[in-house]
């Protein structure tokens, strides 16, 4: 068995992917696998893979899996993590990059604090840019309970620190079916698998490491692209207050879970002008149907508690149900 899997998913990056492979090269041992999945890329981004996983092999374990069908980056990892083998597992993305060494230092810590799970910072890299983004918890290097970490309500938490990629994962975590993604999400995909793994997992710690460097700004990112894909962060916050209902401590959990699926609404809404026309139509549409199925006395009372500006354009949004319900 491996003793470290790393999951790669790529799709259409061969501008980035050379990036990529060069620092797995780097961190790479007889005892590691890199898991590469390409997502039926259109471009050259397959034939990069086949050179470097042929390369790749002589350094550590490769399995190179290719979809036939384009799935989204949560169907990609779900790949990678059926194909998996390592005691331990972690993410990196197809167009990001890892520091010298780094899989090492991650592997150590988390063996040393025998938890679930770990995080880490990153490194943001937008265009010659680099910044540090530190997870919002600040005791590090202790191992803790991860219900705790999801609150408190009104401020930056481990769950609204979502990627997958900063961090590695005990194969238990998989074995308890914790670590897989839903299934064709094409934007938020972390969102509900955060909350899950701080919902049902029984311990973590956050590193002072920050070897994982993350490319903003990519055009062909969903996140920087206005189409329906965009509008998944619906479907991921359904499930993530859903199940957070279901939760044996809910009453303490779901304002959390409320309060973030207003922000996302509320900030998708003050971005409305880089969807394209139907797209936005759609986005208030859904929009204002998913403020319609939260629980009504708990949103009252997030909206309550919310800054002024994104509480009154979610108000608006509310008032329009209202109104509409009242035409009808």
């Amino acid at each position: 068995m491996p003793k470290l899997s790393v999951i790669v998913p790529f799709y259409n990056v061969q501008q980035f992917a050379p990036d990529t492979l060069r620092s797995l090269h780097l961190n790479a041992r007889p005892d590691f696998e890199f898991v590469l999945v390409d997502d039926k890329s259109k471009d050259e981004t397959p034939a990069i893979l086949e050179r470097a996983a042929e390369e790749l092999s002589k350094v550590a374990e490769v399995r190179f899996v290719r979809h036939e069908e384009n799935g989204g980056l949560a169907t990609a990892r779900n790949t990678g993590l059926d194909a998996a083998r390592g005691e331990y597992l972690t993410f990196l993305d197809g167009d990001d990059w890892l520091a010298r060494g780094h899989l090492v230092k991650l592997l150590a810590a988390i063996e040393s604090l025998g938890c679930d799970f770990v995080r880490t910072d990153h490194v943001q890299a937008t265009g010659r840019a680099r910044t540090v983004v530190r997870h919002p918890l600040g005791r590090r290097e202790e191992v803790l309970d991860p219900r705790e970490a999801i609150l408190p309500t009104d401020r930056s938490t481990s769950v609204d620190y979502a990627y997958a990629w900063a961090g590695a994962y005990h194969r238990r975590l998989l074995d308890k079916g914790l670590l897989h993604f839903t299934d064709g999400l094409r934007t938020a995909e972390d969102r509900p698998w955060i909350w899950k793994l701080h919902r049902e997992a029984e311990s973590f710690a956050v590193l002072n490491l920050h070897g994982v460097f993350y490319r903003r700004g990519v055009a062909s990112s969903l996140t920087q692209i206005g189409d329906a894909r965009q509008l998944d962060f619906i479907r991921a916050f359904d499930q993530v207050v859903e199940e957070t209902a279901k939760d044996r401590e809910a009453d303490r959990l779901l304002p959390k879970a409320v309060r973030t699926y207003c922000a996302i609404i509320a900030h998708h809404l003050a971005e409305i002008d880089k969807f394209e026309p139907a797209v936005a139509k759609q986005l208030r549409t859904m929009s204002s149907a998913a403020i319609q199925r939260m629980p009504q006395e708990l949103l009252t009372d997030v909206l309550d508690t919310m800054d002024l500006r994104r509480s009154a354009k979610l108000r608006r949004l509310r008032r329009r149900i209202t109104s509409a319900k009242a035409a009808a």
